[in-house]
């Protein structure tokens, strides 16, 4: 690879999007909203220009979401394919923009007087918590507000919301076609326990981890799930670290952790059809003594991936906390990139940008991610040649960087200290907010590097630089 090629070449390079003009503008517009992505459109372009052609991109109907993502998710593979296991995380998210009721096409949310889009991302992490990138990102409007009754229980799947966790696994599977030495698992949360997920027909290598949510009907003595769970002996005890959430601080929980095979039946209202049971594994941790007025952390996961022993049931449940990593990619695109701020007038538009920023929010994760999992890597596996060295000399105060680029961990920390980060002893590893502030500072840095720097000439320090690279 080109090692001054850019992370946007990289990502949107092979976008087909019917027009060589317009493949190009997205490479350009990735780079120049992710250098800033915090800030509004005509803060972030350079020029009158360039942000009349943002506006023009997004409202050009020849420009669908599907064909820019296309190359992310090519990339995606390819750095699939040097890991043996990917946790294929699967997730919904409210995009609400109530605030600019001019916007056209807009449904319901959780509330009818919230207006806005739903966005249903598959996102490809590694056990060490890497995001590899997006699989596959659903994105639509309700035409109403979502009512769970008895008409809902009797409806077909494809006919409900519940599509997008089939849908999201058919994509994991085509995933999986073009490398078949990498297993997948998808992960998925409460809201993921539909009956209709175990049925689907799955090939070697495509697994599924599932929070259970309802208490279905088992094939055994107890007659239901939980109860079923509870007669499983005690196989293990764990402490693990729960992150701050709403209402309540970060602090450590110990689970009482128990394993066992099980059969499930299909639910009362699906019996007509005829549905056949599920055999599948089952991990439940539970807290037996949480704080006063804390409510219990309990998980009840459910895979098909078989569990023979504790270290097993253990290592399932460290695939299920990796989900986290998913929620952390939305604070990134809501709170890093702002994308509930952006004001285009219409759905169509909206999605459009929601699909660029979506991979501008994976890359800032993945540099705090990587960094952290792999920190002897050489930064260039994320910097080009002109952000990394002047990156160096606008930290260093030098005005020559040296010729073997630092490692991605340093990066990552002077990138951060451009955030605010102050990499004090027991600050630990910088966050995604100090880092997406110094991205944005980063882009400066860099292309003030470019222009004061000497054309290379043969021999000289900056070709060898390019090189090294």
């Amino acid at each position: 690879m080109d090692p001054d090629a850019t992370w946007a070449e990289d990502e949107f390079g092979e976008a087909d999007l019917g027009d060589v003009r317009r493949n190009a503008r997205l490479v350009q517009l990735a780079s120049v909203l992710g250098a800033q992505p915090s800030a509004s459109l005509p803060d972030a372009t350079d020029d009158p220009a360039t942000l009349k052609a943002a506006y023009r991109f997004f409202d050009n109907d020849y420009v669908r979401a599907e064909a820019m993502l296309a190359s992310h998710i090519q990339s995606t593979t390819r750095r699939m394919q040097a890991v043996e296991l990917v946790l294929a995380v699967q997730d919904t998210t409210d995009l609400d923009w109530t605030d600019h009721p001019a916007t056209s096409a807009l449904g319901p949310l959780a509330a009818a007087s919230h207006q806005g889009l739903l966005a249903h991302t598959t996102l490809a992490l590694t056990p060490e918590r890497v995001p590899l990138g997006l699989l596959q990102q659903q994105v639509w409007a309700r035409e109403q507000l979502v009512r769970r009754n008895q008409d809902h229980k009797q409806r077909p799947i494809d006919d409900k919301e519940s599509q997008k966790w089939l849908t999201s696994l058919e994509a994991v599977i085509a995933a999986r076609a073009g490398w078949k030495k990498t297993q997948f698992v998808s992960v998925g949360d409460r809201e993921a326990d539909v009956y209709d997920l175990f049925l689907l027909d799955r090939p070697p290598g495509v697994e599924l981890l599932i929070r259970a949510a309802q208490d279905r009907k088992a094939d055994h003595p107890e007659k239901y799930l939980w109860a079923a769970m509870a007669t499983a002996p005690l196989a293990a005890s764990v402490t693990v670290h729960m992150g701050a959430r709403a209402g309540q601080v970060a602090r450590n929980a110990s689970l009482s952790v128990r394993w066992r095979q099980v059969t499930l039946r299909p639910p009362n209202s699906r019996e007509k059809d005829q549905l056949p049971n599920v055999t599948v594994w089952a991990v439940w941790a539970i807290e037996t003594a949480p704080p006063p007025g804390v409510e219990a952390v309990e998980w009840l996961l459910l895979t098909s991936v078989p569990i023979m022993t504790s270290d097993d049931a253990l290592s399932r449940l460290g695939w299920y906390a990796v989900r986290w990593g998913i929620e952390v990619w939305h604070k990134v695109l809501k709170s890093g990139c702002q994308i509930e701020d952006r004001q285009l007038e219409t759905a169509e538009r909206l999605k459009r940008c929601l699909t660029l920023y979506s991979v501008i929010a994976w890359r800032i994760l993945y540099a705090t991610m990587l960094a952290r999992a792999a920190p002897n890597l050489p930064c260039t596996v994320l910097l080009d040649d002109a952000e990394w060295q002047g990156l160096y000399c606008r930290i260093q105060r030098v005005a020559i960087p040296p010729p073997k680029p630092p490692t991605l961990r340093q990066a990552a920390r002077w990138i951060a200290q451009l955030g605010g980060f102050q990499g004090r002893r027991g600050d630990g590893e910088p966050g995604v907010t100090v880092l997406w502030k110094g991205f944005q500072h980063l882009v400066d840095v860099a292309a003030m590097y470019r222009i004061m720097r000497p054309a290379p000439t043969p021999g000289s320090r900056v070709s060898q630089n390019k090189d090294s690279g």
